[in-house]
């Protein structure tokens, strides 16, 4: 099979809404297909009904929860995620956190068609119709990434799909997905050549969509181009990453990525509300090492480790809502409990988090977030659990790197071992062709082709005891 016709294949589908994408996350503490409850989520403090914070929509007037439910990362019979597993979702379990969310104040609901391999606006609508339709906001997305849905007229099919697949006749914010991924040439080609982004703000005045706007992903000159036309289009609202190691690193991490700092600082300037996403960075904000967790914890004993990340995101003033892909129950009542309400963070909060911020950057650990946006790889590997497991060795101190240390060998036979438990061999670095075709579809611009190039050569110095 070749690549090309392995990942057309793939990505024809997403007029249906499968390809594979995420949103702003909190992702699991033990190994996947278990439920995450660590010990930070054992002793939650139950959140309180009817003390949601909530932000309004300058343009609208609506009355927006902070916390709100990404529906990328719904659960699947049998445990795990849509995200993760090709498991049908748990639609009861759905409905029953829907429900909890629902009745603690959570009125924001995020979904695409291309998320849960293209079931999850079927199940959002599904999980909210027990609720007056306007008591809440459904948030959908044109998420026409296959060249084969860019014509206007399958822009259009997957638009009129989605009012079909979540059972409702208007939505409250819509937006063009992933902005910048791929680069400036793409975008043109998925919202402008097709005059989508004219027939959209169309919608809009007909009253079908209430808010338009984009979510933001790699190349700043898109999102310079939107702000350029804010005059004639008016957004109504911008998706961002924004978290505290984002806010002044993504630059450093990434010469491809914008720090939060300047996304926020635009949206700011033109009165545009922020949505925030990743507020946890694919989990990674959570699942930080121990000596780090400590000091969180000196400081906010009874709080969890993600708690810190959430309060960052919802404390400035310009954000609508913070989304988190919710899975567990455990999760969904510690951000209920973080915006039931929110205590927004002291000046010296910030900076406190700005010093560990630095910490994490200086790990050098590779930036994914474990969305999957670059899978299926053409060629089998399975590239977000490669660097998965990398990072995880990092994050614990346990990789090896000084062949004349006392724990090489320990730590070199647990990182070879550990690796062929989670990736098998055929799906290893070494069989990266350097394609490229993941590249642009990494919301983190990871030149991945490089990175398993070195993860290679790295692999085969252990396998040789020769790392020093």
């Amino acid at each position: 099979m070749t690549k090309n016709i392995n990942r057309r294949s793939f990505l024809k589908t997403v007029t249906a809404g499968t390809v594979a994408t995420a949103a702003a996350s909190l992702t699991g503490c033990k190994n996947k297909g278990s439920n995450p409850a660590a010990d930070d989520y054992e002793h939650l403090t139950e959140p309180q009904k009817g003390r949601m914070t909530y932000r309004i929509n300058p343009t609208t007037h609506d009355r927006v929860s902070l916390l709100g439910y990404g529906m990328m990362r719904l659960p699947v019979e049998g445990g795990g995620s849509g995200r993760d597993s090709d498991a049908p979702l748990d639609q009861k379990m759905i409905n029953k956190l829907v429900a909890y969310a629902y009745d603690h104040g959570v009125n924001y609901y995020d979904t695409s068609p291309a998320y849960c391999k293209g079931e999850s606006e079927k199940a959002t609508g599904t999980a909210l119709r027990p609720f007056p339709r306007k008591s809440y906001f459904i948030a959908t997305k044109l998420s026409n990434f296959s060249e084969e849905t860019w014509s206007r007229e399958a822009s259009i099919e997957m638009y009129h799909n989605s009012f079909h697949q979540l059972g409702t006749d208007y939505i409250d914010y819509y937006l063009l997905h992933g902005v910048g991924m791929g680069g400036f040439e793409q975008f043109q080609k998925r919202y402008i050549d097709n005059g989508m982004i004219d027939y959209l703000a169309g919608e809009r005045r007909a009253g079908r969509i209430r808010n338009l706007g984009f979510s933001f992903h790699g190349d700043y000159k898109a999102f310079q181009w939107l702000m350029d036309h804010h005059e004639q289009y008016h957004w109504d609202f911008c998706q961002i990453e924004l978290n505290y190691l984002d806010w002044d690193y993504a630059n450093e991490i990434n010469d491809f990525n914008t720090d939060a700092r300047v996304l926020y600082g635009e949206l700011e300037k033109r009165g545009i509300p922020a949505v925030v996403m990743e507020p946890l960075l694919g989990g990674r904000l959570a699942n930080v090492p121990q000596y780090i967790v400590s000091r969180l914890k000196q400081r906010e004993p009874e709080r969890t480790v993600a708690s810190w990340a959430f309060r960052y995101a919802g404390t400035p003033k310009g954000v609508l809502t913070v989304l988190s892909g919710m899975t567990y129950m455990e999760h969904l009542k510690d951000n209920l409990v973080n915006y039931c309400p929110l205590t927004p963070l002291k000046p010296e909060e910030e900076k406190f988090l700005y010093t560990i911020a630095r910490e994490i950057f200086d790990l050098k650990t590779i930036p994914c977030n474990d969305c999957k946006y670059c899978m299926p790889c053409p060629w089998g590997v399975n590239i977000p659990a490669i660097f998965v497991h990398y990072n995880k060795c990092i994050n614990e101190g346990t990789l090896p790197h000084k062949a004349e240390s006392e724990s090489y060998a320990r730590y070199r036979r647990e990182y070879l071992i550990g690796l062929d438990r989670v990736v098998p061999r055929e799906r290893q670095p070494d069989h990266c062709i350097g394609c490229n075709h993941c590249v642009p579809h990494c919301p983190q611009n990871i030149q991945i082709p490089q990175e398993m190039e070195r993860l290679s050569h790295f692999i085969d110095s252990l396998k040789r005891g020769e790392i020093v």
